[in-house]
């Protein structure tokens, strides 16, 4: 039952992070259909909107960062950034710069087509229905458990997990590559998001497949996974910014802070080229 739900922790969590931010939103890699088809599937766990919104709202989060237009304007606060953004209306300039956001790549994939057109029914499947049937039917769990902890809690989990990277991350952490923004890298959040928390780095490059500098899997899992599908050829052309353009930058805007960081950075990832195919 517990590695059940780990992995069902796990693969949710990677639905989210390796393909509704890295692969849909930021295009840091390229996926075959396979890969594409088990990203939306892992997505549809989360039980979160639609791939089309998710992707929409955090491409302007980026390109609006703390201003009105910000779905998530960290500016308002904790809460407001964590969960608040989702319960009321959202601000006027958020609606009008989301109307004007090229969606057009996400709209030509026919895996976005399928979910979008789908949407409600693979939710309650995949959030719902799956995660508490399948331990009842073959693992001789009770269903009641069942639902309580592979639905309602893995849900409750998934969630802030995710709304972590919007609050926690734009709020506590040092800034070693852009000292000037509020996206912070968090050790923290990065642990529970599979990889998320390095957001400093991820704000200023935001095209990197990684999400990150860094190279240790215990940090961003959802690198890990990447680069196993990278192996196999289901992911590839995945996108990194040159080691010089990152210490360039770090030299020039960051805080000083990238080696010494008390959050404590790891190891470094090897040297590689600027952009790499698998």
């Amino acid at each position: 039952m517990t590695a059940y739900a780990t992995s069902k922790l796990a693969c949710t969590g990677f639905g989210v992070t390796g393909g509704a931010h890295r692969l849909w939103t930021h295009r840091a890699y390229k996926a075959k259909l396979p890969l594409r088809i088990i990203l939306m599937c892992c997505y549809c766990l989360s039980g979160q909107n639609s791939l089309f919104d998710w992707v929409r709202d955090h491409r302007i989060h980026h390109k609006y960062s703390e201003t009105d237009a910000d779905p998530h304007n960290s500016n308002r606060g904790f809460f407001y950034a964590h969960v608040g953004w989702l319960l009321i209306r959202k601000h006027p300039e958020c609606i009008k710069k989301g109307r004007l956001i090229d969606m057009s790549d996400v709209l030509a994939d026919p895996v976005i087509q399928f979910h979008q057109r789908h949407f409600m029914a693979l939710k309650i499947l995949f959030t719902f229905i799956v995660p508490s049937f399948i331990p009842w039917l073959f693992l001789g769990e009770p269903l009641y458990l069942s639902f309580l902890a592979n639905c309602l809690l893995r849900y409750v989990l998934t969630l802030n997990f995710t709304w972590l990277v919007n609050s926690a991350a734009h709020i506590y952490g040092n800034k070693p590559y852009d000292s000037r923004i509020r996206p912070a890298e968090n050790k923290t959040v990065s642990i529970l998001s599979m990889g998320e928390g390095w957001h400093n780095y991820h704000h200023v490059f935001p095209w990197d497949y990684k999400a990150a500098e860094m190279g240790h899997y215990a940090v961003n899992l959802t690198t890990f996974w990447l680069d196993v599908f990278a192996k196999i050829g289901w992911a590839y052309d995945l996108k990194e910014p040159s080691k010089e353009l990152v210490r360039r930058t770090l030299e020039k805007y960051g805080d000083g802070t990238h080696i010494t960081t008390p959050i404590g950075h790891l190891k470094e990832v090897p040297e590689q080229e600027s952009s790499k195919s698998r």
